[in-house]
């Protein structure tokens, strides 16, 4: 249900928390079986309630997580969970507050100081990505950029996530080295296209910003099918969730 809580290769400060669930270990019917944590994807809502109290009791959080209503944008709000905010990234320094991004092949990137004292949660789609919303995250921090530590958790990996020359070319506009990061691609119906790494693309910028320690969970959303949801293979899925937060 629960993967990846704490990983001996990764460097987690003491006092920070992070974890990426799941499909599996919920009460959700298909085609959101079972863990759905996503209100807004058509599943039963009392389903997707239940699923996510199992959670916070999973994972035993200090408090409700900030719930985003994501919107593929650069916003990033304080982490807040007496309400829902339009955004697609959180932060906090506040352990009493729980940052979380909800994904289905998008890259969910979680942020945090070595010294255990901010956190962030980012939803990074490729629009998001492309424009900036990492960046924005990381200005978020009182703490420079080679103090910071990131955690890029399951996406949509190189060899699934086909996009057209006109993504390319966004990236590209901003940062000619992208290129290296999409790989020509001829699809099954004669169409070029480009084969994207988006865990690549956020390193990239994430390196420019002076970022240093970044750790990776490679697993593909796409293919890995008992394992993850995904939109780009399923359409009407579900929806995981990428959770960091502070000790109490």
């Amino acid at each position: 249900m629960i993967s990846k809580l704490e990983n001996q290769a990764w460097f987690i400060p003491p006092g920070v928390n992070l974890a990426f669930s799941t499909k599996e270990g919920g009460c959700s019917l298909p085609p959101f079986s079972s863990l759905n944590l996503g209100l807004h994807v058509g599943d039963d809502p009392k389903k997707v309630l239940a699923n996510r109290q199992l959670i916070e009791q999973q994972l035993n959080l200090p408090a409700k997580p900030a719930w985003l209503e994501q919107i593929h944008s650069i916003d990033v709000v304080e982490a807040d969970n007496t309400q829902v905010h339009h955004a697609d990234a959180s932060y906090s320094n506040n352990a009493d507050q729980v940052c979380v991004v909800m994904t289905a092949d998008c890259l969910p990137v979680l942020l945090c100081d070595e010294n255990g004292t901010e956190v962030a949660a980012v939803h990074a789609g490729w629009r998001g990505l492309c424009d900036g919303i990492i960046e924005v995250a990381v200005k978020k921090f009182n703490h420079p950029p080679h103090e910071l530590v990131a955690y890029l958790g399951p996406a949509i990996g190189p060899t699934a996530f086909e996009v057209g020359a006109e993504v390319k070319v966004l990236f590209e506009t901003k940062h000619p080295q992208t290129s290296q990061f999409f790989t020509c691609h001829i699809n099954s119906q004669g169409e070029q296209k480009y084969m994207a790494d988006i865990q690549g693309l956020a390193s990239f910028r994430l390196s420019l910003l002076g970022v240093e320690r970044i750790f990776k969970d490679q697993r593909c959303t796409v293919s890995d099918v008992k394992s993850f949801f995904s939109y780009r293979r399923d359409g009407i899925t579900g929806r995981m969730a990428s959770f960091i937060w502070l000790n109490r």
